[in-house]
């Protein structure tokens, strides 16, 4: 059930420190001792363990499997396990084949021709053919599947005519030639198409499933995938368990023959969970813990860099944030980021003052008041807020929505802290399960800020700038703006690298501008791994496949 937290108290500067630091450095205790050693693969310490079950946190339940219709990552770390698109990433996040063995790409970059393997098969032992993928680009287009990210596909000729409905399915431009070649044609060169390939959205599902039970082929008894792991069982809030997929193309190389997915949103008892080794790897950390885990599972603490950007959105179609620049502007200035990512994350996140991480070929934009003191800001905000019409005496009152989660939790009271001190706001922090959450972001009429993350689908720019484009599905703001559009549209439309991120850097320059969300850092992934875990390799997407680890003996 949701739930909710006024907070309106007066909060002095000492008090925010205070509140910051327990925040992050609380609770050292109740984690207990810690554990004892343990021999790790045996005397050759190679050596695998009988029992080749995997355990996992999930942070959440998915609100659905079918590919495309899911988001969020919770479902995107299942949906890696019972499905594979024509491209995969390896250990390292490098992209190499999946069903496709290879392809060729045309001299001109506007034709791709894949060769599917000829062994690939569905979990009920049914060959996959290039019609499978057809069917399924066809399907993940079609406005009547109501897919949240099907505008990534925006390269294929006919996609956005297809997506916006203006034109059939049917007129897409992907071709099976004969059941093992496929053929996407696109409406310009995309460099990261075989990036994009690796996202849900492209993953093939099996026709004769959703004939027969249309949107709801994705259940327990009914999901038929092509993934290393097929579907066992789903309890509700509870978990989900994979089982080895006999049919697999690549069976025989995997070691795992089981994996369960469990739906912890409090890190807290996934914290006590993974000490009692009914976990082997967590969704997260509880940020209070950190020092802790630090002093105690050191080897077990994996933290590495990862290509996401953790945020706050204003509705920007309803007030009291239409149409007011400076109350957003304000709201943002007043937060200390320092003492977020230093007192309360901890864990290497970087403030963010805009919109974009690092990447590579790409200069970082930030906002001209990235290197101003936090006084400073303070000082600004103070100045804006009054400009937009609210004092002490006539303070703004706001709903911030999150989902349920103790550190998305720990966030937003600290930031309602600085509000409340800097500026006078009365904040009141409303939580909602993960599905719920999902479903009111998206109602505009109904939410004022909301908290977000957005973790890149591939790794290039192009991944976060398309999030604001006013036509984009996941635009929970409702953002829009015709001189954001234009520049993300050149961008796409432009071969020339440099002149490409040319355009999307001035459109980061429009959105820091415009600001309809609020950067608050670049996040690290963060997660404890037992000793025993085997073959995962951190990556900048922390995307991984059950089907390259293993467990040693212990």
């Amino acid at each position: 059930m949701p739930g909710s937290i006024s907070f309106t108290a007066s909060v002095s500067l000492a008090c925010l420190a205070i509140v910051a630091a327990l925040l992050g450095g609380c609770g050292g205790n109740e984690a207990g001792s810690p554990q004892a050693a343990v021999e790790i693969g045996g005397p050759s310490g190679t050596e695998l363990a009988a029992d080749q079950t995997l355990h996992v946190g999930n942070g959440t339940g998915p609100q659905t499997l079918d590919p495309h219709r899911a988001e969020g990552v919770p479902s995107a770390n299942i949906l890696r396990d019972l499905f594979e698109g024509l491209t995969i990433e390896a250990p390292d996040g490098s992209i190499v084949p999946g069903v496709a063995k290879s392809w060729d790409i045309s001299a001109d970059g506007l034709v791709y021709t894949f060769h599917l393997h000829d062994d690939a098969k569905w979990s009920n032992g049914d060959p996959l053919t290039a019609e499978d993928f057809v069917f399924s680009l066809r399907r993940s287009t079609d406005p009547a599947t109501m897919s949240h990210y099907s505008s990534i596909l925006e390269p294929i000729v006919n996609a956005m005519e297809v997506i916006t409905g203006e034109k059939s399915p049917e007129e897409l431009g992907v071709e099976a030639l004969d059941a093992l070649t496929l053929v996407i044609r696109l409406q310009r060169p995309t460099a990261y198409l075989l990036g994009l390939l690796t996202h849900s959205t492209t993953y093939p599902v099996h026709r004769a499933s959703v004939g027969q039970y249309g949107n709801q082929f994705a259940r327990e008894g009914r999901l038929i995938g092509n993934g290393a792991y097929t579907l066992d069982e789903w309890v509700v809030q509870s978990h989900i368990k994979l089982i080895r997929n006999k049919f697999y193309r690549d069976n025989a190389a995997t070691t795992i023959d089981s994996v369960y997915y469990y739906s912890i949103e409090n890190q807290d008892a996934e914290l006590k969970r993974f000490r009692a080794d009914e976990l082997d790897i967590t969704e997260e950390i509880p940020y209070q813990q950190l020092p802790w885990i630090r002093e105690n599972l050191a080897d077990q603490l994996v933290i590495s860099p990862y290509l996401g950007s953790y945020y706050f959105g204003f509705n920007m179609t309803r007030e009291p944030f239409k149409n007011n620049l400076q109350l957003r502007r304000a709201l943002s200035l007043a937060i200390d980021r320092d003492i977020i990512t230093s007192r309360i994350t901890n864990a290497g996140e970087i403030p963010a003052y805009g919109w974009v991480p690092q990447m590579a070929g790409y200069k970082q934009v930030a906002s001209e008041w990235a290197g101003w003191t936090q006084a400073e800001r303070n000082a600004e905000a103070q100045r804006l807020y009054s400009e937009a019409g609210y004092s002490i005496d006539k303070p703004l009152k706001i709903e911030l929505l999150y989902n349920t989660s103790a550190n998305h939790k720990r966030l937003s009271v600290a930031i309602a802290s600085m509000w409340k001190q800097t500026l006078g706001v009365e904040t009141k922090l409303l939580n909602q399960e993960w599905k719920v959450f999902l479903a009111t972001r998206k109602l505009m009429k109904i939410t004022q800020i909301f908290r977000a993350g957005w973790i890149g689908d591939y790794n290039d720019v192009f991944t976060f700038a398309q999030l604001m484009h006013s036509a984009n599905e996941m635009n929970h703001s409702g953002y829009s703006s015709s001189r954001y559009d234009e520049l993300i549209e050149r961008a796409a439309d432009e071969t020339d690298l440099q002149a490409r991120a040319d355009f999307l850097n001035q459109a980061e320059h429009v959105l820091l501008e415009d600001m309809p969300i609020i950067p608050i850092y670049f996040y690290v992934s963060k997660h404890l791994i037992k000793s025993w875990v085997g073959g995962r390799q951190p990556n900048i997407m922390d995307h991984h496949y059950t089907k390259n680890f293993y467990i040693l003996q212990h």
